[in-house]
C-alpha cells in the first residue's frame, strides 16, 4: 500500500521547497520517494518530477486558447486533470510502491470551496494510496494577529474541505527570529490557545480595528475558530535535520506508515531514529532553538560541522597517503639481473 502526502499552500508558503528538502531527506534515511507535480503553473521545479501535470497541460495555453487569468487558468486545468485521471493513473503505476509527495498550486480556491482536488485526492485513495493533507504556512502570519487569524479560518476551512487526516505546518520558523518579537511564546500560537488575549493586539495593529462593528466581528470570528477545536501546527525548518525528522514522524502517525522489513543493517542515525520513533523536539526545544537563544546554537552547529569537516579532511588525507604507499610498491623496479637472491633447492 502506498503512502502520499498531498501538500497544500498559499503562494510562497515554501510547498515546492519543502518537497525537495522532504525528497532529499527522505532518500538519506533510505526510503525511495517520488515527487509528482500538479501545479500547471510550476515550470521551474527545484526537484525531479517524476510526472509533471503540465505534460497534459499547461497554463499558458489555457490561457492564451480560453482567455482566462492565471487564477481561473489554474482551476480549469485542475478540471482536465480530474477528467483525465487515467493519464495520473497511468504515471502513478510505474512508479510501484514509492513514497509519493504532490506538489499542489497555491491557489487557495482548489482547497477551500473548488471540488477538482478533492475529487482527484478520492481517486487516489480509490487506487489504495495512505494520504495526509500537508497545509503549509509561513510563519511570518504569527507577526500580526490579522495574518495569523486569517491563516486560523483557512487552515479550517482547507480541514473540514479536505476531510482527510490532515496537518498544519509552520514554515521557515528559523526565520522568525529576524522579524518583530512575538508578544506570547510559541506555543500559543501552535497549540491556538486562547484567542480572547491576541483582540487587543488585533486593535492595535490598526486603528479601522477598534470601533465596535469590528471588535464584535473579531470576537466572533475567534469564537467560530475555538468551538471547532481542530486548528493546531507543527513547525518547520526545512534545513534542519532534527526538524525534519520530527515532521516526518508526526506525518508517519498520521498516515499509519509502517517500516518495510529491509531496513536495518547498516542504517545511518537519521535512519534508526526514525525507525525507533524518537521525537527529538517539542514546541518549547523549537522556542529554544530559534528564538530564545538561537545565536548560540548558530555558533555551536558551526563548531560541530568544522570538526566534522576537519576529521573527513584528515581521513580522506590518510587515505590519499595510502594510496600513495600502494602505488609506490607498484612502481618499485627489479634491480638488473635479478633480485641478487638465489634460491636453492635440496633433494629430500
Amino acid at each position: 500500500m502506498p503512502f502520499a502526502q498531498l501538500v497544500l499552500g498559499s503562494p510562497g508558503s515554501g510547498k515546492s521547497t519543502y518537497c525537495n528538502g522532504m525528497q532529499q531527506f527522505m532518500s538519506a534515511i533510505g526510503r525511495k520517494c517520488s515527487v509528482v507535480n500538479l501545479d500547471p503553473a510550476n515550470d521551474h521545479t527545484s526537484y525531479p518530477c517524476a510526472i509533471d501535470v503540465r505534460d497534459l497541460i499547461k497554463i499558458e495555453d489555457i490561457m492564451e486558447e480560453d482567455d482566462l487569468g492565471p487564477n481561473g487558468a489554474v482551476l480549469y486545468a485542475l478540471e482536465e486533470l480530474e477528467h483525465n485521471m487515467e493519464w495520473l493513473e497511468a504515471g502513478l503505476s510505474e512508479l510501484g510502491e514509492d513514497y509519493v509527495l504532490f506538489d499542489c498550486p497555491g491557489q487557495v480556491e482548489l482547497y477551500t470551496h473548488h471540488s477538482s482536488l478533492r475529487n482527484i485526492f478520492f481517486r487516489l485513495q480509490k487506487l489504495g494510496y495512505r494520504l495526509v493533507v500537508l497545509h503549509l504556512s509561513d510563519s511570518y502570519c504569527l507577526t500580526l494577529p490579522s495574518l495569523y487569524i486569517s491563516n486560523l479560518i483557512l487552515s479550517l476551512r482547507a480541514m473540514l474541505q479536505m476531510d482527510l487526516p490532515h496537518l498544519n505546518v509552520l514554515t521557515k520558523i528559523d526565520k522568525l527570529s529576524t522579524y518583530s518579537p512575538l508578544p506570547f511564546n510559541l506555543d500559543f500560537y501552535t497549540e491556538v490557545q486562547d484567542l480572547s488575549y491576541l483582540l487587543p493586539h488585533l486593535e492595535e495593529e490598526s486603528s479601522a480595528m477598534r470601533g465596535s462593528k469590528f471588535e464584535g466581528l473579531n470576537t466572533a470570528i475567534v469564537e467560530l475558530v475555538e468551538s471547532f477545536g481542530l486548528v493546531g501546527f507543527e513547525t518547520l525548518a526545512v534545513e534542519d535535520k532534527r526538524s525534519m525528522m520530527h515532521l516526518l514522524q508526526v506525518i508517519d502517525r498520521a498516515g499509519g506508515y509502517a517500516f518495510g522489513g529491509a531496513e536495518g543493517a547498516n542504517d545511518t542515525v537519521w535512519q534508526v531514529a526514525m525507525r525507533e520513533g524518537v521525537t527529538t523536539m517539542d514546541v518549547k526545544d523549537v522556542q529554544e532553538r530559534w528564538l530564545d537563544a538561537k545565536d548560540e546554537y548558530d555558533e555551536k552547529e558551526n563548531r560541530e560541522w568544522a570538526e566534522q569537516a576537519k576529521i573527513r579532511d584528515e581521513a580522506q588525507a590518510a587515505a590519499d597517503a595510502e594510496m600513495e604507499d600502494d602505488d609506490d610498491l607498484e612502481n618499485m623496479s627489479i634491480p638488473a639481473g635479478g633480485s641478487g637472491i638465489k634460491v636453492v633447492r635440496k633433494n629430500q
